[in-house]
This record gives C-alpha cells, sequence and structure tokens, in this order.
C-alpha cells in the first residue's frame, strides 16, 4: 500500500475519529514519450526561470500567488495549513443524504480512508451506522492546497472518501443539442422501445468488475511487442490512402434492422411497392396432373357429335384414350352418375369398338 497522501480526523456531531487517506486508484494509461521524428531522441521540458533563462531545481521552487502583473505573495506550506488549520486536518461531515439523491455526474475521485492510531472502534461504528441506515456522508475536506466536497461511502469494511463536483463546475447543458421528448426526429415508436427493452434485459447480469479490463491497452502493447520482434522500432506507419478516401457512411439508421440484429433476428425485409398487395389472399396454385391422376378427374361433359362418320370417331379416339381403369375408378368415386355422364362413357366406347371391326372387316 502507498504512504498516506493525507492524515486527519472524521468529525461529525462531537465524535472524532482519527483518519489517514490513501490513493483508492492506480492509473495503467500508456506512458507515451514524446520523441524527435528526426533522430527519435526524446523531448525534455525544464524548470527554468524567465528572468535568466537559467534551470531550476526542486528545492528552490516555492508557491506565490499573483496579486497583480507580475507581483506576488509568497505563501508556504505552513502558510496554507495557518490559514485554517480545522480545515485542512479534518473531514467534516455535514449532513447524511440517501446516495441515490446524489448524480452519478457529481462523482469524482475515490480515496480510501483508514482508521489512524486509537481509532479502530469509532472508526467501526461510523462505518456500521452507515450500513444500518443507508445513507452517505456529505463532508468538506482540503486535499493539499483545495476545498472539497466529499461523499463517505460504505463499500464493505472500507469507508470510502470520494470527492464530489461542485454544481457551478458541472456545465449547464444548454448549448447542446439534446432531442427534447417531443422532438418529431426523437420519436420513439413502442415497438422500438419494446425490442430495445427485450435487448436490455437480455444483456443484463450480476456486476462483475473483475471482467473488464483495458483492452486497447493490451492491443498496443502487443503491437509494440510485435514491432520490436519484427524489428521495426524506428519505422513510422503512414494511413493508408484507400482509408482516407473511403465515403463516409450514411447517418440514416434503421434502428429496427440494427434492434433484431442485435436480438439475433433476422432484419425485415424493406417494403416495396408490390407489397401493397400483401393484404389479398395468395392465388390458388394449380396442380398439373400427372399421367397416375389422369382417371382420378371426372370425365368431360361430352358434346353432342354432329357427325358419326368413321373418320370423326377415329380422331375422338386418337385424341382421348379412355382407359378402363380411369372408368372403374371414377365409377367408384361416384356410384351415383348422372345420366348424362353414363350416356357419354357408352358413346365413348361405342366410338372406340368401331375403327376395330372395320380393319377385322378388311
Amino acid at each position: 500500500m502507498a504512504r498516506s497522501m493525507w492524515k486527519g480526523a472524521i468529525s461529525f456531531g462531537l465524535v472524532h475519529i482519527p483518519v489517514e487517506l490513501y490513493p483508492a486508484t492506480s492509473d495503467h494509461s500508456l506512458d507515451l514519450h514524446m520523441l524527435d521524428r528526426r533522430d527519435f531522441a526524446p523531448i525534455g521540458f525544464k524548470r527554468y526561470n524567465k528572468n535568466t533563462g537559467k534551470e531550476v531545481s526542486w528545492d528552490d521552487i516555492i508557491k506565490g500567488y499573483e496579486y497583480a502583473t507580475d507581483e506576488y505573495v509568497v505563501l508556504s506550506d505552513e502558510d496554507l495549513r495557518r490559514a485554517n488549520p480545522e480545515a485542512t486536518q479534518t473531514i467534516d461531515i455535514l449532513a447524511f443524504v440517501d446516495a441515490g439523491q446524489v448524480p452519478l455526474i457529481y462523482y469524482e475521485q475515490p480515496y480510501y480512508l483508514a482508521p489512524g492510531k486509537g481509532g479502530d472502534k469509532v472508526y467501526a461504528l461510523l462505518r456500521e451506522t452507515l450500513r444500518d441506515v443507508g445513507k452517505i456522508g456529505i463532508a468538506n475536506v482540503v486535499i493539499r492546497v483545495k476545498q472539497h466536497l466529499a461523499a463517505l461511502v460504505c463499500v464493505g469494511d472500507t469507508i470510502v472518501l470520494i470527492t464530489l463536483r461542485y454544481p457551478d463546475e458541472i456545465r449547464p447543458t444548454d448549448e447542446l443539442k439534446i432531442p427534447d421528448e417531443n422532438s418529431k426526429a426523437a420519436q420513439v415508436t413502442p415497438k422500438e422501445l419494446q425490442m430495445a427493452r427485450a435487448l436490455v434485459e437480455g444483456m443484463s447480469e450480476r456486476w462483475k468488475p473483475n471482467q473488464y479490463h483495458d483492452t486497447y491497452r493490451e492491443d498496443v502493447m502487443a503491437m509494440v511487442k510485435k514491432k520490436i520482434a519484427a524489428k521495426q522500432t524506428k519505422t513510422i506507419t503512414m494511413p493508408d490512402p484507400e482509408e482516407e478516401d473511403k465515403p463516409k457512411k450514411s447517418n440514416v439508421i434503421d434502428l429496427v434492422s440494427l434492434l433484431q440484429a442485435s436480438l439475433g433476428k433476422k432484419p425485415a425485409r424493406a417494403s416495396t411497392d408490390d407489397d401493397d398487395d400483401d393484404d389479398d389472399p395468395p392465388p390458388r396454385k394449380s396442380r398439373k396432373p400427372s399421367d397416375d391422376d389422369a382417371g382420378d378427374a371426372p370425365p368431360p361433359r361430352a358434346r353432342k357429335s354432329t357427325s358419326h362418320s368413321p373418320v370423326h370417331a377415329r380422331a375422338t379416339a386418337a385424341k382421348k384414350p379412355p382407359a378402363k381403369k380411369a372408368v372403374a375408378k371414377t365409377a367408384a368415386k361416384k356410384p351415383a352418375a348422372k345420366p348424362a355422364a353414363k350416356k357419354a362413357v357408352a358413346k365413348s366406347s361405342a366410338a372406340e369398338k368401331a375403327p376395330a371391326r372395320r380393319r377385322k372387316a378388311a
């Protein structure tokens, strides 16, 4: 654990709890140095005296407040402490409020509070009280040379001090183009809301902080190792010209299709002019009869023949050779055939036998 960066006490009412302040976060950002592209030498920054141009060491640097142009009041660390000893050494709890009443935008930087010497009992008392009432403490604290508004939050067995932003440090949103609820451009349909809700519910899970990590930093470090292995440490990669000339994507978004794709569904088919008739019933499909089904259909109503010549009978027999099985099937399906249909079958049989007798006579 790092050294404590502040020592003092928590104070509320007549209660006095000695505590020490420790940083609760560590910075893992990429530590990139600035280099001169001509010889790849690192760029340095000097603390120098603006009058003489000479470099100044840390031991010779003090703080001062400019009250007029180029006129300063020197303020040492002791001066800053004596300005308000109680404020610089006390976390003064002003009130206890429900945590839900403090918007997340106000939270800034967390710090751990550990009990100081002889402060275990009262530290545990405050921690258990915060747990029991379900509230957070709002306090004032001076860290270095700035006074902060802060929240005391119970996290596990530790009391965490989180600095808060003052209201005047939060910029208003008046100048931003935020869509209004009644804006036509931001109208949300019930279907879109229902699908978005289903997507949120499908992605909901318990908070597991260990599964999140800085993947971008890992990717950059992998690229660094790759360039070292390839001995390309001095190679400056330039953007591809194709990337620069790529046309910009349209801002038109099919929200329903995106939601459906996110839910694992096929996107809806785009509607066209041909879709206007979707409400009409589909046309009945006609099935082409096969050779086996020829006898299943009822025989066509026979036309009254105006000629009984052998030529006419021969042509009729060539066009429609009746099958005995087909007639049997029809008779089985429709036992109560109409008299007209029976006559048609009889005439067809007579026309079939006539040419056979003539060929035999010849």
